[in-house]
């Protein structure tokens, strides 16, 4: 995969961290930096790890859906790309009301985030070379992405509100749709 195509990967998949943590900074608009990075730190090493999960469960199916791998990433992108959207629409009543702080919130939110990391880790193993390291960057990279999309997130919802939060999370699945039908193309007319 190609860097900027695992960058515009990474910057999809951490629109969910980063519209959870706009939440957190309205939650909390007194936060301090150490308590931020707790957050943007359990958001990016989930969004890392799952990946990481997905992608050794992929290697374990991947010679028995060789031929059909393209259309079971675009599938798995386009489907999680849709999710965000959809849970973007969702009134923002059903989204409010927790302290993000609190060890068990932390918890439930950064694996609720990196749900579709999970997906996308089992789309790297059809995509990618079996080896262990063609997993270190993207993992790298979403983490590392995550992490300052989520610190941003913070910040910026506890100084400008929640009116971009939605549209944030909408961006998220258009991209991962976006990627999704790149490498479909890119297998059927290449």
């Amino acid at each position: 995969m190609e860097l900027y195509t695992l960058i515009l990967l990474a910057f999809g998949l951490s629109l969910d961290s980063f519209a959870v943590s706009v939440s957190s900074g309205l939650m909390l608009p007194g936060i301090r930096f150490f308590k931020a990075c707790r957050i943007a730190l359990s958001l990016a090493f989930f969004q890392a790890a799952m990946p990481v999960i997905g992608w050794f469960a992929g290697m374990e199916i991947r010679d028995h859906l060789v031929d059909y791998d393209h259309w079971i990433a675009f599938g798995l992108l386009a489907l999680l790309g849709l999710k965000m959207i959809y849970e973007s629409l969702k009134p923002e009543e059903e989204r409010n009301g927790f302290n993000p702080l609190k060890p068990t919130v932390l918890l439930t939110l950064s694996l609720a985030t990196s749900i579709d990391a999970l997906v996308v880790g089992v789309s790297f193993a059809f995509l990618q070379k079996p080896e262990t390291e063609s997993i270190i960057l993207p993992v790298l990279v979403i983490g590392g992405v995550t992490f300052v999309m989520s610190m941003l997130g913070i910040l910026f919802g506890k100084n400008a509100g929640a009116r971009f939060g939605k549209r944030m999370e909408m961006l998220g699945g258009i991209i991962l749709i976006a990627i999704g039908v790149k490498i479909l193309t890119e297998h059927l007319w290449m």
